[in-house]
């Protein structure tokens, strides 16, 4: 049976409807002052939170704002004519009070658009003629609205409306779909059943961080100002809004009306009866922005947070998604921003509602607004992800952090979903590999384990991504609007999610992972069969083909690409950065590993490792039709791991260590003191990369000899003590001479570079330079 809905078409006439809610916005309404904490995870059901933010929006302006329609009163017109003349109303027979209450509904018709009474609150706009709950229903051009099931927005197909998650629109008819997309059973309509409530807001001047989710969407909010001596470059007050479903988000951009940018202020407030400035709505988020100024909303991006990124990052704009940008103003004054994605199904939307009877008008294709508070809805229609609660991220002995660490199981909470794991807001709320496989092996004590857990979620998103041709594991998915905008660059129809495969280390953390998991975990052997006869589902051509068929691929990868060291000891043997790529592993740049080509990291520490994992995995029964794997790969990565170091190793004798160091302070300008004369023994370590430029190493010290220290147990006892000693050595030794810092260790230090990098590519504007 399919998912459909009769869609509700919309009829009445405008100034009947205000007479309507003109009326029922003046009954008397209850008010037990009872709210929603901060650190209340219980939440309230959707159509409370609605009652309860109707109720009471009209009494929210800045606090600036002290007359009559700041405490909540009725424009003052209307609130005469009902206080002097309805008496004389019922002084008169029935006849005349209807003709005289026609009158009035002319005159409410008038002033409609002033009026408090008459605006829509709490998350209600305006689709033709009718108001509709946001939460409740989605509007569809001008009069055409689908219903909200199961915490989902249906779709517009035809004159019908379908459920994305089971059923697609196929030339204006809805058909079923194979497979769904929820592991949950569909529910009708918006149950008021357990759907609790997360809510955080972290500072960071000058950006304000707001994260909030429940069953329905899970949203974050960044607000930023310009301040001064910040040392950032922003030229306009910044309101963004991202969402992990779709890895889509809105940003928009404001300018002063009064006078110079920096005079404008764009902050959030306090919403009603809630200790928190936001609160969620189906597949959005509500809230009220208050300007302290007159402004003008100068730059609008709609749609995929890489195109946001792209704007951010480069102030690249892309015409093809601008151009479908809609800047219009509802009857009400409601300024409403949308945009259909490329997909022609997907829709985004940004409404600004004043207030306090401040004025909006639209010009030239940009929003103007009157100093004042607003209440903004971001909504967009995206099939959601089913987001993992804080105590479901967690297994039975760690539920107490939700207690003790409230804040932090929240944030866990709020990048976790049954289906992935993302990598961080907002410009990373989608799935990177590198970072959640690392992530899996760090929290693993604590993560929950089994079907629908957090370490699962992690190992089925890498292997649903793997490119079954060569086993390549995905670094980062391209989905949603921005895998649209790729196919259409690249001449490929439709909506399907595409991957980039640059990273050479993503490879090798797959085995290892799987290995912590399937042989290290009781949950995970009782669970590795059943999960690894799962079919993948995510790229379109991994579908049919089992999690053990992917996995196999990748793990056969691994045994071609590093036979040829075992064979012959050689740096052109080694695993490398793949051709055209200027980047491959964490360090993420040309400039990160000074222009090197074969990383550190990769070779001493995550190959041997890798390999120990697979010999592990294929001992205990998995990928049978390699009998020989446990034998071979346990003999192979003890050999990377006795011989690959040797390459990258770096001894400077100390005279020569002091002459570098003090050329570094003069050509870098460095503000402290030093003293060489601590260098009193050779300074040795692990160059960050080899084959860079003609040098032989890239004689940067850094700290990836971490890898090598969390992923391996070497047994050759000569060498390890030479590496645990250049490594204490090396943390101990404070910066410039090593990488100790008063607030942590750098994770690399240019200064014995001699030539091999640009000390001037190493400071401390990117993460993986002079940073801690």
């Amino acid at each position: 049976m399919l998912t459909t809905s009769k869609p509700r078409i919309i009829s009445k006439p405008p100034f009947i409807n205000y007479i309507l809610h003109w009326g029922s916005n003046n009954q008397p309404t209850g008010d037990d002052g009872q709210g929603l904490l901060e650190d209340d995870l219980s939440g309230i059901p959707l159509e409370d939170r609605q009652v309860n933010l109707n109720r009471n929006i009209r009494g929210i302006g800045p606090s600036h704002r002290n007359n009559q329609r700041s405490q909540g009163h009725k424009h003052p017109r209307l609130h005469y004519i009902k206080r002097i003349l309805f008496p004389f109303f019922l002084r008169h027979k029935q006849a005349c009070l209807v003709t005289i209450m026609l009158a009035l509904a002319l005159l409410l018709a008038v002033f409609r658009t002033r009026a408090h009474s008459t605006r829509p609150m709490g998350g209600e706009l305006l689709c033709g003629s009718q108001r509709y709950s946001i939460s409740n229903e989605t509007c569809f051009g001008s009069d055409f609205l689908c219903p909200v099931k199961d915490r989902q927005r249906m779709l517009k197909c035809g004159d019908g409306c379908y459920l994305p998650r089971n059923s697609y629109c196929s030339d204006g008819h809805i058909e079923l779909r194979h497979g769904s997309m929820s592991t949950k059973k569909p529910t009708e309509g918006n149950t008021s059943d357990f759907c609790p409530l997360s809510y955080l807001h972290l500072t960071a001047p000058p950006y304000e961080n707001y994260f909030i989710s429940d069953c329905s969407s899970a949203s974050q909010v960044v607000v930023s100002n310009p301040i001064a001596d910040s040392g950032l470059r922003f030229i306009e007050p910044r309101f963004l809004v991202a969402w992990p479903s779709g890895n889509s988000g809105i940003v928009t951009y404001f300018l002063s009306g009064d006078g110079p940018d920096t005079t404008l202020a764009v902050s959030l407030e306090n919403m009603p009866q809630v200790n928190r400035t936001i609160s969620p709505l189906v597949g959005g988020v509500t809230g009220i922005i208050s300007f302290n100024s007159s402004s003008v909303l100068n730059l609008a991006i709609i749609g995929s947070i890489r195109t946001i990124r792209d704007y951010v990052e480069g102030n690249s704009l892309s015409p093809r998604i601008q151009d479908a940008l809609q800047v219009q103003q509802l009857a009400d004054g409601t300024i409403q921003l949308s945009r259909t994605w490329l997909d022609n199904v997907t829709e985004s939307f940004l409404t600004f509602q004043p207030i306090n009877d401040e004025l909006t008008t639209v010009r030239g294709g940009k929003a103007y607004f009157d100093k004042g508070a607003y209440l903004f809805n971001a909504w967009h229609t995206y099939p959601k992800l089913e987001q993992l609660s804080a105590p479901d991220t967690l297994n039975p002995e760690a539920q107490y952090l939700v207690t003790e660490h409230p804040d932090e199981t929240a944030s866990l909470s709020f990048f976790s979903y049954t289906s992935k794991i993302v990598a961080g807001g907002w410009r990373f709320l989608t799935y990177f590999g590198r970072d959640s496989l690392i992530s899996l092996l760090l929290l693993q004590p604590v993560l929950s384990e089994g079907g629908g857990g957090a370490v699962e979620a992690i190992l089925s998103a890498a292997i649903e991504r793997i490119n079954a041709a060569d086993g390549s594991v995905c670094h980062e998915e391209v989905i949603g609007d921005y895998a649209t905008y790729l196919n259409e660059q690249e001449g490929i129809p439709g909506t399907n999610a595409q991957c980039d495969y640059r990273m050479v280390d993503t490879d090798f953390f797959l085995p290892i992972a799987m290995n912590e998991y399937f042989v290290k975990s009781n949950t995970g052997r009782d669970r590795r069969d059943a999960f690894l006869a799962r079919n993948a589902s995510v790229i379109q051509l991994n579908r049919g083909l089992s999690y053990s068929d992917l996995a196999l691929t990748t793990l056969e990868k691994i045994m071609r690409t590093t036979a040829a060291f075992e064979q012959s000891p050689a740096v052109a043997n080694l695993v490398r950065l793949k051709d055209g790529q200027s980047s491959g592993q964490w360090r993420d740049s040309n400039t990160g590993l000074g222009g090197g080509r074969v990383p550190y990291d990769v070779n001493t520490a995550l190959v041997p490792a890798a390999l120990q994992a697979i010999a592990s995995l294929s001992a205990e029964g998995l990928f049978p039709t390699h009998a020989q794997w446990p034998r071979a790969a346990s003999k192979r990565a003890k050999f990377w791991e006795e011989n690959a170091l040797p390459f990258f190793e770096v001894n400077i004798l100390a005279e020569d260590a002091q002459n570098l160091v003090n050329r570094y302070v003069a050509e870098s300008n460095f503000p402290g003191n030093v003293n060489t004369t601590e260098l009193t023994s050779p300074v040795r370590f692990y160059g960050v990369a080899l084959k860079a430029n003609g040098h032989p190493i890239v004689r940067v010290m850094n700290t990836d000899d971490c890898f090598r220290l969390y992923l391996l147990n070497p047994t050759n006892q000569t060498q390890l003590s030479t590496f645990l000693s250049q490594t204490a050595n090396n943390i101990l030794r404070p910066f410039p001479l090593g990488l100790s810092t008063p607030v942590g260790l750098l994770v690399a230090n240019p200064a014995y570079a001699q030539g091999s990098v640009n000390i001037g590519d190493f400071t401390s504007r990117s993460y993986h330079r002079l940073v801690v």
